[in-house]
């Protein structure tokens, strides 16, 4: 990517002063895959668009009262904001006015975390680092720009933004910058619950997302956001399990594929066992009912903060099966129904065993046998997915205009009917699922009707 940034360098001129900013540089410095490339300059917002398409590139005014331009360089966009400082934060997110036209230094002074805090200029020298970030980085430290008091009474997402930056990183957070951050939970309430989603949800799929759960808990920010996951924390489990609820839960979010997805039904899938928890005259806890209940936490939580469907589905899906277990008892028919359960909710064998696997191991007890018997579990259940037995009515081999000829009868409730008593056979039986036989079953569960 240099290459094009060195093409827009010579557009704008050396007097630019033009530098790459933010992530990116923290980033590279770390030898961490990064797509976006902020760029930051000393030229007014106008002279980088008249410069920009004197070059022949295309400049588009995105954010002029924030001072930034989006230049596309190879069919990407890529930002470019004059240096700049903020005036007074009202809504705890947003600055109401910026002040054009300062020094690099002032520029990085307003940003949230030293680590952040740094410049590269494009096309050669040295690091701009005025606030210690390449040596937090190599502490692996977390440190706010500055009074982190006043950074994060600025703008109430970069609490959750450090929660969230030491689970993708596995940094620490610096104990002065920590400790800011339960007293600016006023303003992190401020923040659009599509915001907060995102930060969660890169929380969660980052490198150590236990770091980052525990994070929210020790500051109140799980509470604050997540209130429904607070009674996991300290829920003592049953002879099946070394830890409690919170804890296991952590352990599931750092073993399942880091996907959104997964993630989130680790947070969610055991939400509802401080509710269902009994302990019975033999002493023993139970967590009867718990799937049903840990399914309307996470609805709820999901719905609030306006998860998008396909995220939404797939989470409840997860949480809604995670507690089916089935063993080598169950028939080949059992079996095919529980498959028929997952198709119907959109979920695949993979993505369930992936979760189960997780869940199974986080119990941190006998896991070599658990995994041995998942893995049996998971391999029959492949042998009969591999057969493509018929799971939806669709699959029938006579559909349902065929039925009504056979029968001589307009659609209706009854047709519905008849194909979920043909689809039931022919799951117990997929040999059944051939146009002669189903044909007999047809007029058979007709005429006994």
């Amino acid at each position: 990517m240099w290459a094009p940034l060195l093409r827009l360098k010579a557009a704008l001129g050396p007097e630019a002063e033009l530098v790459v900013v933010g992530g990116a540089v923290r980033d590279e410095l770390l030898g961490r895959s990064h797509a976006d490339w902020d760029l930051a300059t000393k030229l007014m917002p106008k002279a980088v668009m008249d410069r920009a398409r004197a070059a022949g590139l295309k400049a588009i005014p995105t954010g002029l009262q924030h001072g930034t331009v989006t230049v596309i360089l190879e069919g990407r966009p890529i930002e470019i904001t004059t240096f700049r400082t903020d005036g007074t934060y009202l809504d705890g997110r947003r600055p109401e006015t910026v002040q054009l036209g300062v020094s690099l230094e002032e520029d990085l002074s307003r940003r949230d975390f030293t680590i952040n805090a740094m410049a590269l200029p494009v096309g050669g020298g040295e690091l701009v680092d005025p606030f210690g970030g390449r040596a937090d980085l190599e502490s692996r430290m977390l440190r706010a720009v500055g009074d982190p008091l006043h950074r994060f009474a600025e703008d109430g997402l970069r609490t959750l933004r450090a929660c969230r930056f030491a689970a993708q990183l596995g940094f620490e957070v610096e104990a002065e910058t920590l400790a800011a951050i339960p007293e600016r939970l006023d303003v992190a309430r401020k923040v659009a619950a599509e915001r907060v989603l995102t930060e969660l949800t890169k929380l969660l799929c980052g490198l150590e997302p236990h770091r980052g759960l525990d994070l929210l808990a020790q500051t109140g920010l799980l509470d604050l956001w997540l209130p429904e996951l607070s009674p996991m924390i300290g829920c003592g489990q049953n002879r099946h399990h070394r830890h409690d609820v919170w804890i296991h839960t952590l352990e599931v979010a750092r073993l399942v594929p880091p996907e959104p997805g997964l993630r989130w039904a680790a947070l969610l899938h055991d939400a509802g066992k401080p509710g269902a928890r009994t302990v019975g005259e033999d002493g023993e806890v139970r967590f009867h009912g718990h799937e049903g209940q840990s399914l309307a936490l996470a609805e709820a939580i999901l719905d609030r903060l306006k998860a998008a469907h396909a995220l939404r589905r797939e989470v409840l899906a997860l949480v809604r099966h995670h507690g089916t277990h089935p063993t080598a008892d169950w028939s080949d028919a059992a079996c095919r129904r529980f498959l028929r359960r997952l198709q119907d909710d959109g979920l695949n064998l993979a993505r369930w065993g992936a979760f189960r696997l997780a869940d199974q191991r986080a119990k941190g007890l006998e896991v070599e046998a658990r995994e041995r018997e998942h893995a049996a579990i998971l391999a029959r259940l492949e042998t009969l997915v591999a057969a493509a037995p018929p799971l939806a009515v669709k699959a029938l081999a006579l559909d349902g205009a065929a039925l009504m000829a056979l029968t001589d009868r307009g659609g209706g409730p009854w047709l519905g009917q008849l194909q979920r008593d043909l689809l039931e056979a022919v799951i117990e039986d997929p040999s059944l699922n051939t146009p002669e036989a189903l044909t007999a079953l047809a007029l058979q569960r007709l005429s006994g009707a």
